[in-house]
């Protein structure tokens, strides 16, 4: 891969955007899961589940700190390394950021001092209340953020203005309701809870191999198995959901998923395993499920999904289009205010691929000028890596199941084995702590990777989109990026090592007489947002 300001800019909102993906899921997971716990400490007023709350919220409390800084770094990217894409479509894009702000970030801002300091101050229900919009707060957060991103892989309810020369919106209506935002939005959330599920499962697991805070570790168990079994469920279910989306929408991504180099009769079989080779556009020792992928992409027995070699002449068809509608764009810019009609017209009927034209800009100044062999190396580039896009989807639904058959196993012994667990189950929930955070990061890459040569999906190449920027500028501040956000997450591995081997601090009667030993000065100070009960 040649680092240019291209690939150098991509590489660096990809490294920013991935770290950021380390704190998003967990927050989402453990603001519902801590909501859960004081919901049953309102409702039973059982000591420990105040406790059980106040030490998880200390560790959601953390990622939370890390997860806001290095989105907002994120959102400055788009300014910096990728103003063409911000201007091009910030009328669209701009929208639901700007909501996200004012609705869900401001929202958990406001609550989350409360929740940490308001122990003391505000009566159980209120307190409830404000642990509960912190919970509403993170997730219509990611809401707004994945309806974004969702309209940057189908791009609805907008369309190109001439006269400005940008994306406008036409339906704020069907930017919300985008069918890929949706399911984006409700298979993202679903894996943060899966996230936060096997986290609680693997610190609980911890302690009782450990022999400490049992009591804390038992219930917290049941409370993430529970609550993780329906998560990895809905997980796989909206997964399913997001692929058929694809179907519709980007049809060449999914191609590459599946390494379907040609189109199969239908209904198309699923290949498990194999070798994707690009060269030569076969898949070596490829294992196939037959009617698998029909069933899962149409719903259906007889509907085809097209392969890549007929994408690619559909790309050629499309590129010729936009070839017309550039040529109509430079006469309607000639003399905005009384474009001809003829060129106007020609405008209206090609328009929706002009974005195909601009793809020919990596080999010509003017698209009109382009070759056959041109057009034909520019719809040969609509076509990502498959390899990578290949294995990374196998590799999160593995994990995906893996994460179902885990919890099933936690949820049956807590709720019928008296939670007498093995140890070496204790040592796979150990074990398993990171398993989420990979299946997390290659469903992102799926997504992220899989649109390529996009920015935005058929309507602006990635190669466009970028700043006018010299490669020193890009390699110094992508430099500056990793160096700084390796010492935050040391910082944020450390602060949460310290927390989970501290425990959680006993400042309740019930937990001190359950663990059989009276709390202790130093471990029932009071520190960060915990303080002693009354």
């Amino acid at each position: 891969m040649e680092l240019d300001v291209v690939e150098l800019s991509r590489l660096q909102f990809a490294m920013t955007a991935m770290y950021h993906f380390l704190f998003v899921p967990l927050t989402l997971g453990l603001s519902i899961l801590v909501a859960i716990m004081e919901t049953v400490y309102v409702m039973t007023n059982r000591l420990i589940w105040r406790q059980m709350t106040k030490f998880w919220g200390t560790l959601f409390g953390i990622n939370f700190v890390l997860g806001v800084a290095t989105g907002i770094t994120m959102e400055f990217q788009f300014g910096m390394n990728w103003s063409y894409y911000s201007h091009y479509v910030g009328d669209v894009f701009g929208a639901p950021l700007a909501v996200e702000g004012l609705m869900a970030f401001f929202l958990e801002a406001t609550f989350v001092g409360l929740f940490f300091f308001g122990w003391d101050k505000l009566s159980k229900v209120g307190h409830l209340t404000v642990t509960w919009l912190v919970a509403i707060g993170s997730n219509f957060s990611a809401l707004w953020i994945l309806i974004a991103n969702g309209w940057m892989q189908n791009p609805v309810g907008a369309q190109f203005n001439p006269l400005s020369m940008r994306m406008e919106m036409t339906s704020f209506y069907d930017v919300v309701f985008n069918e890929v935002a949706q399911a984006k939005f409700v298979h993202t959330v679903s894996a943060g809870y899966v996230t936060a599920a096997v986290f609680v499962l693997g610190v609980s697991a911890w302690y009782l191999l450990k022999g400490r805070h049992t009591e804390l570790a038992r219930r917290s168990i049941a409370v993430a198995a529970s609550f993780g079994l329906a998560s990895a469920l809905s997980v796989v279910v909206l997964g399913d959901e997001s692929g058929y989306s694809v179907t519709h929408s980007q049809k060449m991504k999914l191609a590459a998923i599946e390494a379907m180099w040609e189109t199969e009769p239908a209904p198309a079989s699923f290949t498990a395993f194999g070798f994707p080779d690009q060269e030569a556009r076969e898949t070596h020792y490829a294992l196939h499920i037959p009617y698998a992928m029909g069933l899962i992409g149409t719903r259906s027995l007889t509907d085809e999904i097209p392969g890549i070699a007929e994408l690619v002449k559909d790309a050629e068809t499309r590129i010729r289009s936009g070839i017309i509608a550039y040529d109509a764009l430079k006469e309607i810019r000639k003399d905005p205010n009384h474009a001809p009609a003829d060129a106007t017209a020609l405008f209206e009927q090609h328009g929706k691929d002009l974005g195909f034209a601009y793809l020919l800009k990596r080999y010509v100044d003017d698209p009109r000028e382009a070759t056959e062999a041109d057009i034909a190396k520019a719809a040969e580039d609509t076509v990502p890596t498959v390899w990578p896009l290949f294995w990374a989807f196998r590799i999160m639904v593995g994990l995906g199941f893996a994460f179902i058959g885990v919890m099933a196993y936690f949820f049956y012994v807590a709720s019928f084995k008296k939670m007498t667990f093995p140890r070496p189950a204790l040592y796979l929930a150990v074990i398993m702590i990171p398993a989420p955070w990979v299946a997390a990061e290659l469903g992102w890459f799926v997504a992220e990777y899989g649109r390529q040569p996009w920015t935005v999906d058929g309507v602006l190449p990635t190669a466009l989109s970028v700043s006018h920027l010299s490669i020193t500028q890009v390699a110094m501040t992508l430099a500056g990026f990793i160096a700084l956000y390796s010492v935050l997450f040391l910082i944020e591995m450390g602060l949460m090592i310290k927390y989970i081997r501290k425990g959680p601090y006993l400042d309740v009667p019930e937990t001190a007489a359950v663990s059989g030993s009276a709390p202790s000065a130093s471990r029932s100070a009071p520190a960060a947002g915990l303080q002693p009960a009354e």
